[in-house]
Parts: C-alpha cells; sequence; structure tokens
C-alpha cells in the first residue's frame, strides 16, 4: 500500500498459480493481464503523479480503470479453508451482473482441471447431463482414466460447466432422450472387453467427492 496517500485504500488479488494446471496460460488470463500492462502504460511509474493523471482521465476512463482493479480483487475460488457463503452468494451477484459465462470465456472438461480429479461418479453425471444417458452408458464399464479420457472428448464442445463454475440461475441444458441416435461410440480398444478395460463398478471414493468443489477452479 502506498504511503505517499491519504487515502488508505488496499486490495487482495486472487492469483491463479495455485489453482488448476494451465489456468495462468487461458485465454481469459490472457486478457486480464494485457488490459493490465495497457493501463500500466498509462499510469505514471511513480506514485507523485499519480492522483493528477486519474483526475485527467475521462468519466469512462476512470471507471474502466475501477473496473480493472476491482476484478483483480475479486476471489470466488471455492476454498476448502474459506466457504464462506455469503462471499460465494455475492460471487453469483457479481457473475450475473457481468453476464459471466465460463464456458465462452473458454472453460471446458479436461481431465487435468477437472475429470482426473473426481470420482467416477461425478463423471457419468457429467456425460449424462450434457449427453444423456446413452452416452453415460457408453462408458461407464471402463476404469476410471479411460472414463475420464472419453469423457472429455464427449464433452468437448457442449459447453458443461462443473457446478462451482454455474451462477446459481444457470441451468445446464440436458440432452433429450427422444432425440439420443447412438451417433457417440468409442474406440474399438475400449469396448467392452477389450484389453482388459472393463471394471466392475466401485463405491465413489469420499476424498474424490470432496474435491468436487475446488476440481474446476
Amino acid at each position: 500500500m502506498s504511503s505517499g496517500s491519504c487515502l488508505e485504500i488496499s486490495a487482495k488479488s486472487a492469483g491463479f498459480s495455485t489453482q488448476a494446471p494451465e489456468l495462468a496460460d487461458s485465454a481469459s488470463a490472457k486478457a486480464i493481464e494485457a488490459r493490465h500492462q495497457q493501463w500500466a502504460k498509462q499510469l505514471p511509474k511513480h506514485e507523485d503523479g499519480l492522483w493528477e493523471a486519474l483526475v485527467a482521465f475521462d468519466g469512462d476512463s476512470q471507471a474502466a480503470l475501477f473496473a480493472h482493479c476491482a476484478s483483480l480483487s475479486v476471489n470466488a475460488v471455492h476454498e476448502p479453508w474459506n466457504r464462506s457463503p455469503r462471499r460465494l452468494a455475492h460471487a453469483d451477484t457479481v457473475a450475473r451482473a457481468v453476464n459471466l459465462n465460463m464456458a465462452a470465456a473458454g472453460w471446458r472438461p479436461t481431465v487435468d482441471n477437472y475429470l482426473g480429479r473426481v470420482s467416477k461418479a461425478r463423471i457419468l453425471e457429467a456425460v449424462r447431463e450434457a449427453k444423456g444417458e446413452a452416452s453415460a452408458q457408453l462408458i461407464d464399464h471402463l476404469k476410471k482414466a479411460d472414463m475420464a479420457k472419453e469423457a472429455e472428448r464427449l464433452l468437448a464442445d457442449t459447453g458443461w460447466l462443473a457446478e462451482p463454475l454455474r451462477t446459481a440461475d444457470v441451468h445446464v441444458a440436458k440432452a433429450d432422450a427422444g432425440s439420443e441416435t447412438g451417433a457417440d461410440s468409442l474406440p474399438a480398444f475400449l469396448a467392452d472387453g477389450e484389453d482388459g478395460a472393463a471394471e466392475e463398478p466401485t463405491a465413489s471414493d469420499p476424498e474424490e467427492d470432496q474435491s468436487h468443489a475446488v476440481a474446476a477452479e
């Protein structure tokens, strides 16, 4: 915090370094960094001239700069050690206000960022929501690693979002059971009975289920 101002304002910034793999390299993260660098070029290097620079901006520029600074302080991450219902409810309010859509922003369920970090039951639930029961049955006999990989393929470009990434008023569009055509198919080596891929159903891992709330972050 600056020591040369009478405004005792401070803000914490939630970074991406400890979250899901490659999150810091996502399109959204790069856009935020580019916007930050653009503002940095317009502001003085030393704080002595900061006030004069700020008051010289027109109203739209001042509002845009304020929005950028406020956005850097947003923390809507589902953290095991910080599960404040009020904080997360306010995050939903902000998301609705800016019309946030994580699918449109580029998030896709992958083995690394979600599917490989939750239980088999969660994987099947995701495929069932996005593609219908027939697609879920297509992979329900697979081992966990193969199931996650095939679910990533099936969910590609469906716009499906993990629950922590949905706003409260967004409902995932479920596949129409009447329109299922059975067009999805597994690679031959993953078909039931091939190469030992089949696996007896097992109870879900409680630790995996517990990770569901943070797996997509």
